[in-house]
């Protein structure tokens, strides 16, 4: 009995296993690591494996680039020559071996040998066992320190792009393109936003430690404990929402018609709808799926706020608005790059090329001008992205606005950011003391590393009231 329960035993264990095959999807189908993780299809991890298996998935993604290059220098091969089963079982091991000090250089290097074979690579398991002992030893005492005495060397040390961090440098000097670089290889803090004011004794109560918001009054950090597990969760007391997603909601404002140009995965939505329960909003989707889950969202029989019912839905697209009527305050949070949230979403950095600013330009000039079309005399527009580059962000206002684009008379004018900033600090909404750090011009600018949440933009335009008929 007991030789027949030995073999029933798995050779490779459920978290390595479920990294692995997330790492191939990733790779293969341009999926998000952080969407897989927390799928139906990992559901039957236990606490303990799903975590180690989001370090080993996210791990690494954030270090693939390093990692590549010690695999390289102990193999026969070309990396490019390599199988994606068998390159991404070798990046499972050194990372393992340099990062997981607690598991033992033996269970990482066997298993990874495992998942070769289990991929039917059966071949590669010799060629895989000689690289991963020769990398064994020498990763026993590895110290990953981020240097950035230049953008070549920061961007070897940190494992990103030389192209981006060359464009962060510039745009923001080589202080806080390390800064952003080092955040972006750490686990980014779970922020949650408060919708009831019992909410956060009930998470305690739940044993979920929270401490203040680094931006805003209604935000907690988690501490500790897993928010989306809880009875208060589930009731819809809180949300899951980083800082600076919250805060671009509140620069929305108030409003008696909101409109939500591009409103998936719904938190801003969520958001501008409790800072505005009689308001009606309208959220607008592109894609029916999504504007499903929307649905399922925003509008369950909503018992906090009594919201039902006043949240429209519609699976549209942002470029050419089916809405006839015009609205006080309208929200372009459009589709963009991502690279203010590689902390969360590390393989934006292996996939981005430049050419990509180029195209989702095109795409978020062409959302902002329907957008600008829905603003009642009065209203106004907050133009938002979480990328940290200048195609996405200023150029966009600028090609929006320019007269040959928006006309002369288009009665459209840039407000400054810091303005309304400062009103949500007097308001008490906003308890981040260095509130000019989070301007960059008439415009919202938070970096990672920088400030203590993800990497985002805000522009706000505001359309002129019409001038009386004499």
């Amino acid at each position: 009995m007991k030789s027949e329960n030995k073999k029933l035993q798995p050779v490779v264990s459920a978290a390595r296993a479920a990294a692995f095959d997330i790492l191939l999807r990733v790779e293969r189908d341009g999926a998000y690591a952080s969407e897989l993780l927390h799928s139906r299809i990992h559901d039957r991890l236990d606490a303990g494996d799903h975590a180690l298996a989001t370090e080993l998935v996210m791990g690494v993604l954030r270090w693939r680039s390093w990692l590549d290059s010690e695999i390289a220098k102990c193999s026969s091969q070309p990396l490019a020559r390599l199988d994606l089963e068998i390159l991404s079982a070798l990046r499972l091991a050194v990372y393992q071996l340099g990062w997981l000090t607690r598991i033992p250089a033996r269970a990482a290097l066997h298993e990874s040998v495992e998942l070769v074979k289990r991929a039917r690579k059966r071949s590669a398991a010799g060629f895989v066992n000689a690289v991963l002992r020769k990398l064994a030893g020498k990763h026993a005492d590895v110290l990953h320190e981020i240097a950035d005495s230049s953008p070549e060397v920061l961007a070897t040390s940190s494992a990103h792009p030389l192209w981006l961090v060359e464009r962060w440098a510039r745009a923001f000097g080589l202080e806080s393109a390390a800064q952003v670089c080092r955040q972006d290889q750490t686990i980014p803090v779970t922020a949650i936003r408060l919708r009831q004011p019992e909410a956060e004794d009930e998470l305690r109560r739940e044993g979920i430690d929270v401490a203040p918001g680094a931006l805003l009054a209604s935000a907690r950090r988690v501490l500790r404990g897993d928010v989306s597990g809880t009875a208060a969760f589930r009731a819809g007391l809180c949300a899951i929402q980083g800082e600076a997603s919250q805060l671009v909601a509140a620069l929305v404002g108030h409003g008696a018609r909101v409109l939500d140009c591009c409103a998936a995965p719904g938190g801003k939505t969520a958001a501008i709808a409790d800072g505005n329960p009689q308001a009606k909003i309208v959220a607008v989707e592109l894609h029916s799926h999504r504007a499903g889950m929307l649905r399922r969202l925003l509008n369950p029989g909503d018992k906090v706020q009594g919201q039902a019912g006043k949240i429209f839905i519609a699976a549209a697209d942002a470029r050419d608005l089916p809405l006839a009527v015009q609205f006080d305050r309208v929200l372009a949070d459009v589709p963009c790059s991502g690279t203010g949230t590689l902390s969360r979403n590390p393989e934006i950095k292996w996939r981005l090329v430049p050419e990509d600013l180029t195209d989702l330009q095109g795409r978020q000039i062409a959302i902002l001008r329907s957008a600008m079309e829905r603003v009642a005399a009065g209203g106004r527009l907050i133009y938002s992205t979480c990328s940290l580059e200048s195609e996405e962000n200023e150029e966009v206002i600028e090609a929006a606005l320019a007269p040959e684009h928006a006309g002369p008379d288009s009665g459209f004018r840039l407000l400054n950011c810091g303005a309304e900033i400062e009103h949500l600090k007097e308001k008490g909404e906003l308890v981040y003391s260095d509130i000019s750090s989070l301007t960059r011009g008439p415009y919202l600018r938070t970096l990672p590393g920088v400030h203590p949440c993800d990497g985002f933009f805000a522009a706000i335009l505001e359309k002129e009231l019409a001038e009386p008929e004499s």
